[in-house]
């Protein structure tokens, strides 16, 4: 009975007490002008512009013109992967985001605030900028 009990004991040491809370799905952005599918990467999670959900300039073939590769500007922005590397870490999931409006990429927290809000920050060094995303429906 002891040895039951230290193995309980133990199991439940090892399980994080706050573990991020899944962040797959399909959001729309900030801005409102795309949904972003969020899922499994292999080893990661990752999210692609699924939708437009306001057409862009070059209309929907827009392409990533502003990326500072030169080499990565003729891909399309439709199906690319804006998060990626995103890996759980306590209650939040940590990667990078790109912003193909200025063609950079950013050290990212992705937390869930609730079943249809999702909190995305943006970093560069200590200064982090928050977006709010909504679950699509």
């Amino acid at each position: 009975m002891k040895h039951l009990l230290a193995v309980a004991a133990l199991v439940l040491a090892a399980t994080p007490l706050s573990a991020a809370e899944p962040i797959e799905g399909r959001w729309v952005t900030a801005e409102k002008d795309a949904i972003v599918q969020i899922s499994d990467c292999g080893r990661s999670i990752c999210g692609r512009i699924a939708k437009f959900l306001v057409t862009p300039p070059q209309g929907a073939d827009q392409r990533d013109v502003n990326n500072r590769d030169a080499a990565k500007r003729s891909r399309k922005l439709l199906g690319m992967a804006i998060l990626t590397g995103f890996t759980e870490d306590e209650d939040s999931w940590r990667g990078e985001i790109y912003d193909p409006n200025n063609g950079k990429t950013y050290r990212s927290i992705v937390r869930r605030r609730g079943p249809d809000r999702l909190e995305v920050k943006g970093c560069i060094g200590p200064f982090c900028q928050t977006q709010v995303w909504q679950r699509a429906r």
